[in-house]
């Protein structure tokens, strides 16, 4: 009996040490997987370099600043998961050539549900800020739901690009957010119908602006993304009207 018992344990112990070998394998290959980014193209490197118009400045996070006026409306964007944050650089310049602060802040593994409350260390950096935004593309934007959820008093709005905000963190009762919902009819990821559901989600007033032919990839310079549609529109032509209704948010709050 006593001998059946310690083969009992033994094999008891076997199974506890495969199950915490499986759970360490399985969480270094999130983390391998979470910091294998989809790279920005060349075109989004291109936007990373200062000129006349824009200061960029790369520490904790990527900044665009406009060179001109000092700006009082910024605009904090979480990234798409598994994105690089440099992937946005041109639309998000393209705001900054406008006399808006644009900033993207990586997060730990390229999620940006590890960091919902990012934008606080922006926000502080720059108190001359009088009115901020928050938003993003995909998880980016949802998360960036999560913060205006949890801090009401911080943000006048968000901006989702393919984007939507959880149940969990439903923006309907803020009905003086500003919230400009931007997505592509032929996204495979965040599609209209999804898009659609949110509407219980944010506040009535909300500006729901769809891009014809866009899709979810052409949001961002980083290729094409598994699970998504073809676009039949160019990338060029997706993010200028990305820009466009983006602007059309920030200068609501003016």
């Amino acid at each position: 009996m006593e001998k059946k018992r310690r083969n009992i344990w033994r094999i008891v112990g076997i199974v506890a040490v495969i199950v915490v070998l499986l759970l360490a394998v399985g969480a270094g290959a999130f983390v391998v997987w979470g910091n294998n980014a989809l790279p920005a193209m060349p075109e989004a490197l291109l936007a990373m370099e200062s000129d006349a118009a824009v200061t960029v400045t790369q520490a904790d996070w990527i900044e665009f600043s406009p060179t001109g006026e000092p700006a009082t409306i910024g605009f904090i964007f979480y990234p798409g998961a598994r994105v690089d944050p440099k992937a946005y650089a041109p639309p998000l310049r393209a705001l900054a050539e406008q006399g808006y602060f644009v900033a993207v802040t990586p997060m730990p593994l390229n999620f940006a549900i590890l960091a919902p409350d990012r934008a606080d260390a922006v926000m502080a950096a720059h108190p001359a800020i009088e009115h901020w935004f928050v938003g993003g593309h995909s998880l980016g934007g949802a998360t960036a739901a999560v913060y205006a959820d949890r801090h009401p008093d911080a943000v006048d709005g968000v901006i989702f690009w393919a984007a939507y905000p959880p149940e969990s963190n439903s923006l309907a009762d803020q009905p003086e957010l500003i919230v400009s919902s931007i997505y592509g009819t032929l996204d495979g990821l965040a599609t209209p119908a999804k898009v659609a559901a949110s509407k219980p989600f944010v506040p009535e007033a909300t500006q729901f602006v769809p891009i014809e032919g866009g899709n979810h990839a052409q949001f961002g310079w980083y290729g094409d993304q598994s699970g998504d549609n073809p676009a039949t529109i160019t990338r060029a032509e997706q993010q200028q009207q990305v820009i466009v209704a983006s602007l059309a948010a920030l200068a609501s709050v003016r």
